[in-house]
């Protein structure tokens, strides 16, 4: 058995669901319009940023031009990926009870604007789901998972009332194929990959939109956070950086999905057309 880990820095509260059970505060000022935007450059809030898949996003973001709204636990790691760019630091625990809520509200403060939300915090736990504590099934979906939700509801309205910008959520093949002894975790991404469909068409005609990413594993130390190493010969594992310039791609485009590599996208393609082929084929491989 092993132990949870994380793609960030956050740490959960004892009991997530208390978390989850207050009512959304009002947006802030910026958020309904009031008072000028701070400034005239395209915004990317970014969280999960202090290492992996996050930091390598906001460098790339950086590249491009773009304003960048740092969020992670761990100060000294976002200083490290905001090194040699302009980027606000906005340490956050998006696990705390209003985390979401106070990261959207500091985030509009300083910016008066959000074009681009990549959600990219979460943990990882690899395991029997039969020894998995309940504990840790609380942490992995609601970070993973409720959090997620919670900040685009928190940073939604801006964007909609702006008229245009984007929600990328980070999500992973465990949604699309349910990964054995990752059981929870495929739970989690599969539960943002319907939330992602079904954002999209509640927000057509606003000008936002919604990409979902799906990466296969990617070279972090994601797996080390966990407890388990990752051990499968395929599919081998992708850079950072190769997933920062598929989700920089994917905005600069209005995609809605993005696979890396992008093969990733047939297994759900056999998985609706022959669905006795795919289980044959997961039992052997997944």
């Amino acid at each position: 058995m092993t132990t949870t880990g994380s793609g960030s820095t956050y740490d959960p509260p004892a009991d997530p669901a208390h978390g989850t059970a207050r009512a959304a505060a009002p947006a802030p000022a910026a958020a309904r319009g009031h008072g000028p935007p701070r400034t005239d450059r395209r915004v990317a809030l970014v969280t999960g940023a202090s290492s992996g898949i996050g930091a390598a996003t906001a460098r790339r973001f950086a590249a491009g031009g773009w304003h960048l709204l740092l969020s992670g636990r761990d100060r000294r790691r976002l200083e490290e990926t905001a090194s040699g760019t302009s980027a606000v630091l906005l340490p956050a625990d998006l696990a705390a009870p209003d985390g979401a809520r106070m990261l959207a509200q500091a985030a509009l403060r300083k910016t008066g604007r959000i074009d681009v939300l990549v959600a990219g915090a979460g943990i990882g736990w690899a395991g029997p789901f039969l020894t998995m504590p309940h504990t840790d099934i609380d942490r992995v979906l609601f970070l993973d998972l409720n959090a997620t939700l919670h900040l685009v509801r928190e940073v939604l309205p801006a964007m909609v009332e702006a008229g245009g910008g984007r929600v990328v959520l980070v999500g992973s093949v465990a949604g699309s194929v349910g990964v054995r002894e990752e059981a929870v975790y495929s739970a989690a991404k599969a539960g943002l990959a319907a939330f992602a469909e079904a954002l999209r068409q509640e927000l057509r005609g606003t000008g936002v939109g919604v990409t979902l990413v799906v990466p296969g594993p990617v070279e972090t130390g994601f797996f080390a956070r966990r407890g388990t190493p990752y051990h499968r010969s395929h599919p081998r594992p992708t850079s950072p950086g190769r997933v920062a310039a598929a989700v920089w791609d994917a905005v600069s485009r209005s995609r809605d999905d993005a696979y890396i590599p992008p093969w990733l996208a047939l297994p759900s393609r056999v998985r609706a057309l022959a669905p006795g082929l795919y289980r044959k084929l997961l039992n052997r491989f997944g």
